[in-house]
């Protein structure tokens, strides 16, 4: 194989890769191998019709499209290797010339990483944080744990009131007819959770039990059965019992219940500690993405569209992945939200923009302030996911790639280079 790299505009560049015409021929042959049992010619038994009669009949480039998909992936990765450029999309390739006894040759478009240029990144301002806690914080931590804690009681003296749950039926009708799914019995429904069309459930405030309530409501433009959409709808419901809240007194005993505290007093000063933290958490996350975001906004640089657009393809592998680790494909995904792939993708530019705009940043921040990471942090990281995950640390990292330690350092980089921007900025 041979390459030749040509520097393009905008942080592009294009691979030329040329493949001996000894392998381009191998490449064939072994297409031939393979295909050679589905093909039927008269005169000859499945199987063994010689190459030469195959591409005689079918024009010599009947093997062309599996010989390409044999040798492309491989002589793209050993070009990857060799031509030293820090590759930051997938190849846009493009066929110069395939032709038997000539060399096979393709070329790669790709986006280079490209270079940053520093702004001022030292004496960023940012918010000063404020972890002071007041006793009304402390106070909604306690109803909302009460809220936890609370018992459904059955309530047989009034009406239907929010946040009460009701076990009702109920049978739904459009233009006088009942239409599929519009219909439940004994179904359990909280007040107030929005789990039904906007105006059903407070239309039920006031309903009594085994009294027929008539809900009226419009079916959503987006509503997930397309036939019922912006449909007017009329739904006859039967309460059958009302469910009321009943919550804990918040003393003593209600302390004991739901922590490993005595006294109330104790379990006050705990959330209270828990509080602080937490807005210490957020204050240095809110400076630490302030700092950041100024560092960029200060950097120069020019971003490849092919590295946006990998970027966003990657976004949306893993949104797949995440979508069909719950049982539904992408395409079904997209027919019960009404979203599209090309929305998606707008949707999902901006994401992908920021994130390429920060790595980048923060890797030149690291690279100037000679921000590397050692062997020994390495192995303390990796001690920690070994906890994490009841493994042996050494039988850890020998399951990790030299890559997958190289990616690791450089993730660690970066957050050292975060944490280096806030050390160094002005709280204001």
């Amino acid at each position: 194989m041979s390459l030749q790299v040509e520097k393009l505009e905008k942080n592009m560049a294009k691979l030329t890769i040329e493949v001996s015409a000894d392998d381009l021929e191998k490449a064939l042959q072994n297409a031939y191998k393979k295909q050679k049992n589905k093909i039927n010619i008269p005169g000859f038994r499945k199987g063994k019709v010689p190459r030469q009669m195959i591409e005689k009949m079918y024009g010599p480039d009947i093997f062309y499209d599996d010989a390409v998909n044999d040798l492309m992936p491989k002589a793209y990765a050993d070009a990857y290797e060799e031509c030293g450029l820090d590759i930051v999309s997938r190849p846009e390739v493009d066929v110069v010339q395939i032709e038997k006894g000539k060399p096979f040759i393709f070329t790669a478009e790709v986006a280079v990483k490209p270079e940053v240029t520093l702004g001022e990144y030292k004496g960023l301002e940012v918010e000063k944080i404020s972890a002071e806690v007041e006793p009304e914080e402390v106070e909604k931590r306690l109803k909302e744990e009460a809220e936890k804690n609370a018992r459904k009681v059955t309530v047989e003296d009034r009406a239907v009131q929010d946040g009460d749950e009701v076990i009702m039926d109920f049978e739904g009708f459009v233009d006088g007819e009942t239409f599929e799914g519009g219909k439940g019995e004994n179904y359990p429904l909280t007040i107030g959770s929005g789990s039904f069309i906007p105006g059903f459930e407070e239309q039920l405030i006031g309903a009594e039990t085994e009294k027929e309530t008539e809900v009226k409501v419009t079916f959503p433009e987006n509503y997930h059965a397309k036939e019922l959409q912006g449909k007017d709808a009329v739904f006859k419901c039967t309460v059958h019992e009302i469910k009321a809240k009943e919550l804990p007194e918040i003393d003593d005993e209600f302390a004991a219940e739901v922590s490993e505290f005595d006294t109330l007093d104790e379990y006050k000063a705990h959330l209270e500690t828990k509080i602080k933290e937490q807005k210490e958490t957020e204050g240095k996350r809110k400076q630490e993405d302030q700092a950041v975001e100024k560092a960029v906004e200060n950097a120069s640089f020019e971003l490849p569209e092919a590295m946006i657009t990998t970027n966003v393809s990657q976004m949306k592998e893993d949104f797949s992945r995440r979508v069909q680790a719950q049982g539904m494909t992408l395409e079904q995904y997209f027919q019960f939200t009404g979203m599209t792939e090309e929305k998606m993708d707008e949707e999902m530019r901006p994401q992908a923009v920021k994130r390429i705009e920060t790595r980048l940043v923060l890797e030149a921040v690291a690279k100037a302030e000679n921000i590397e990471i050692s062997d020994e942090k390495l192995d303390e990281e990796i001690q920690k996911m070994a906890d994490n995950y009841r493994m042996e640390a050494d039988k850890l990292k020998d399951l990790m790639s030299d890559a997958e330690k190289k990616q690791m350092k450089e993730d660690m980089a970066v957050q050292e280079a975060v944490t280096f921007l806030v050390d160094n900025a002005v709280e204001k």
